[in-house]
């Protein structure tokens, strides 16, 4: 621990780097592309927050009980198919910069690696019992290289041992680049049918979590769900770096 403490001091030193959010430098690697200060301003989400236990939307109101947060629904989401989904936290500051980044680059740093295998073990997260990242179509991944979603999605394996497939659910339709500035029904509407599950064996039975890196409207992970439940899992638990504004 000492020796990766000297050795991120000495990165920073040898290779200076501005924080993405406020420009400052950033003190240690760890953090990424923002600075610590920056990730202390960011909305991290404790997991004892006044939420809808489903879909993870936060609640404006006094603090509950565990048991009377168990029973918490916003309705907005009582249609959609996957089981429930939680974030990181909000997307903003160092969380939004994070995200960004990673569509750029296949890393994750050690701070939001840390931040993402907690999200992870908190229920009603931790039944999962294998790991499925949301895919991007072949010409997309093409593109781009990568697919954030599986990079998220192989730490999580690494970390929790847990099954990854990243071969099962397959995207079919190119809408994804398309979908900024929608309405929720528009984002909707370019997402469905836009999934396949190419081996419903490998997802029958199984408690999926479903890897992204932003929740916004639901749209995405939702026709994700539906096909992956029509295919036999049993639950789909949604889990994102950052959770946007519907």
């Amino acid at each position: 621990m000492l020796l990766t403490r000297f050795y991120d001091a000495l990165l920073t030193v040898a290779y200076p780097q501005a924080c993405r959010v406020c420009r400052e430098s950033v003190e240690r690697r760890r953090f990424g592309v923002a600075c610590e200060r920056c990730w202390q301003a960011t909305r991290i989400f404790g997991g004892a927050e006044t939420m809808c236990w489903k879909c993870g939307e936060l609640s404006l109101g006094i603090d509950v009980s565990e048991e009377v947060r168990r029973e918490m629904r916003c309705h907005r989401c009582d249609e959609q198919a996957f089981t429930a989904a939680r974030a990181v936290g909000r997307y903003e500051n160092a969380l939004r910069e994070s995200v960004l980044e990673l569509k750029r680059r296949p890393h994750v740093a050690p701070f939001l690696k840390e931040l993402i295998v907690v999200a992870a073990t908190r229920e009603p997260l931790a039944v999962a019992t294998k790991i499925v990242p949301v895919p991007l179509h072949e010409r997309r991944l093409r593109q781009r290289g990568f697919n954030q979603a599986s990079v998220i999605a192989e730490v999580l394996s690494k970390q929790l041992q847990l099954p990854l497939d990243q071969v099962g659910l397959l995207r079919t339709g190119t809408s994804e680049k398309y979908r900024a500035g929608l309405d929720p029904q528009g984002r909707r509407d370019t997402v469905a049918g836009a999934f396949v599950v190419k081996y419903p064996r490998l997802v029958e039975n199984e408690s999926v979590l479903l890897v992204d890196d932003v929740f916004t409207t639901g749209a995405t992970v939702n026709a994700c769900a539906e096909v992956l439940k029509a295919s036999g899992a049993r639950n789909v638990l949604v889990l994102t770096i950052a959770r946007g504004k519907s």
